[in-house]
């Protein structure tokens, strides 16, 4: 399994404090059958300044640290980019991460207010020649009010990742309802951990996984998980990646027609 989101780096941002946590991570995810991760700290102005360099070089070292622990998981670039007035320019100067160094972004929108023409933002990144992917939706608190928005940005090419602790129910009834809502509908791309520490947000795929197999089926799960990450990190462009596939549930029979079948009873 490869994961594409997971605050891992120590002492960057509100993932993990320290060398020791980001370790622990690192073997907890290795367990989980997860062998690529995507270092993707925030890149929030006034909060998180983090850079592209220096997210790269500790990116590099980290990797160090891991081989000589004899930890063999396989890290890879990026960064959780959040909502800015000059974002895309940020992101053509490289200032701003891609997964990968594909055509790969992730974005974060804020959680509590529904921001003014985010859709255009986002269609104006896709018009660039990069692919946004929408961190989270099912966590945003102005959901409810606005699927039409996340709706609208999934028809115009934005990719959709969830939460594994959202479809496990992890965080709660609200974000599972989401995530298995837009799962059913065919409006998720990727599942990722969004990891932040070894407890309360653990780098787990594979309870959500099993989830998938039952919501999706076998081979859509497995694109979630393995395929569109793979797709991302060789840069494959949005169109040639493998397609959602919707599954439809056959419905329940009627509790009187089943009866009648199988006890001979109206």
């Amino acid at each position: 399994m490869i994961d594409l989101h997971s605050h891992i780096l120590p002492g960057v941002d509100d993932g993990a404090p320290d060398i020791n946590v980001a370790l622990d991570m690192a073997r907890m995810a290795v367990a989980d059958g997860i062998r690529v991760m995507a270092c993707t700290p925030h890149f929030m102005p006034g909060m998180y300044d983090n850079t592209a360099k220096d997210i790269r070089n500790r990116v590099s070292q980290f990797q160090s640290i891991l081989k000589n622990e004899g930890i063999a998981l396989n890290l890879v670039v990026g960064c959780d980019g959040h909502i800015r007035p000059d974002f895309l320019n940020r992101l053509r100067s490289d200032e701003i991460l891609r997964l990968n160094d594909s055509r790969y972004v992730l974005f974060e929108p804020p959680h509590n207010i529904a921001p003014q023409r985010l859709d255009d933002l986002m269609f104006n990144i896709l018009v660039a020649g990069y692919v946004p992917i929408l961190t989270h939706p099912e966590r945003l608190k102005w959901i409810e009010q606005n699927f039409d928005l996340v709706e609208r940005m999934f028809q115009q090419g934005v990719w959709m990742q969830i939460t594994a602790g959202s479809l496990t129910g992890r965080f709660g009834a609200r974000p599972q309802y989401w995530a298995q809502k837009m799962l059913s509908q065919g409006m998720v791309h990727i599942l990722a951990t969004d990891a932040h520490n070894t407890k309360s947000r653990p780098p787990i795929l594979s309870a959500a996984y099993e989830q998938a197999v039952r919501e999706v089926g076998l081979d859509e799960a497995r694109n979630l998980v393995l395929e569109r990450p793979v797709s991302i990190l060789d840069d494959i462009p949005a169109a040639q990646a493998p397609a959602i596939a919707i599954v439809v549930k056959p419905k329940a029979q009627p509790r009187s027609r089943l009866g009648k079948l199988f006890f001979g009873k109206p």
